[in-house]
């Protein structure tokens, strides 16, 4: 299961950011094919949104067949493979960037000192 984290300051709807952190979850094997996806009502109360967010997101992904809901049983993800295309994911990757790096440089930092500490953290994780 992934953890999902919301950024209200992005200016994205927040059902778009739980619709995205799902694709690119199942694209990188995060999210497995067949996983059961929290209620609507329990990511609801654990992200703090209201209930229509999640159900509008869960309602796009199961349009796109991404997401099966099975009454009574919950949702799930779909048997259908789901890949991000290339672009999408190198265009998410610099958006991301580009927003990390307003924050950090807008702070002073460097971008030798980002590249340094991002290191870091990926070395300490091994």
């Amino acid at each position: 299961m992934i953890k999902f984290l919301l950024d209200y300051s992005s200016g994205m709807p927040i059902y778009r950011q739980i619709i995205d952190q799902i694709r690119f979850g199942i694209a990188s094997g995060q999210l497995k094919l067949g996983e059961q996806l929290p209620t609507v009502r329990a990511l609801a109360v654990e992200l703090k949104v209201n209930l229509n967010t999640v159900s509008k997101a869960y309602k796009e992904l199961e349009i796109r067949n991404i997401l099966e809901t099975q009454q009574g049983t919950g949702t799930f993800i779909s048997q259908t493979a789901h890949i991000v295309p290339e672009k999408e994911r190198e265009d998410k990757l610099r958006e991301i960037c580009t927003q990390f790096s307003s924050v950090a440089l807008s702070y002073g930092f460097q971008i030798e000192d980002i590249i340094q500490t991002l290191r870091h953290i990926e070395s300490s994780k091994k």
